[in-house]
């Protein structure tokens, strides 16, 4: 009985061993940062009607989201160097300067880790006048 105890326990340890579990995770790293190139258009009157608005750039990924003065659109992905929003007659109601900018986001590295953080491009301009 000892001896079936012993070589079960030796299979079972063994099997352990064998489907790659392991404690240690794997941080996530960067992910790819996206650069806008121009907005189009890239300014309005105040008090405009609603528009759609193309964002051309770089590295864009297919779940990236436009951000309005920090707070995320509804976003269209057209192609990897292309977007779109619909901006509404409300946010350009009154003059200013809106930043806008592209996050793509992180991607979940599983049960292990892994995976990449979201990126967010630097800040373009959108004059309100």
């Amino acid at each position: 009985m000892k001896t079936i105890s012993t070589i079960l326990l030796g299979t079972l340890f063994a099997m352990s061993l064998g489907c790659g579990y392991s404690a240690k995770q794997t941080p996530p790293t960067a992910g790819t940062t996206p650069a806008i190139a121009q907005l189009n258009p890239d300014n309005a009157n105040a008090g405009a009607p609603a528009f759609t608005m193309t964002i051309n750039g770089d590295h864009f990924a297919s779940k990236a989201v436009v951000n309005w003065n920090g707070t995320g659109q509804a976003t269209t992905f057209v192609s990897s160097g292309q977007l779109t929003i619909s901006v509404p007659a409300t946010a350009v109601a009154t003059a200013g300067t809106v930043k806008v900018t592209v996050t793509n986001p992180g991607t979940s590295g599983g049960m292990y880790g892994g995976g990449t953080l979201p990126e967010t491009s630097t800040a373009v301009d959108f004059t309100i006048n």
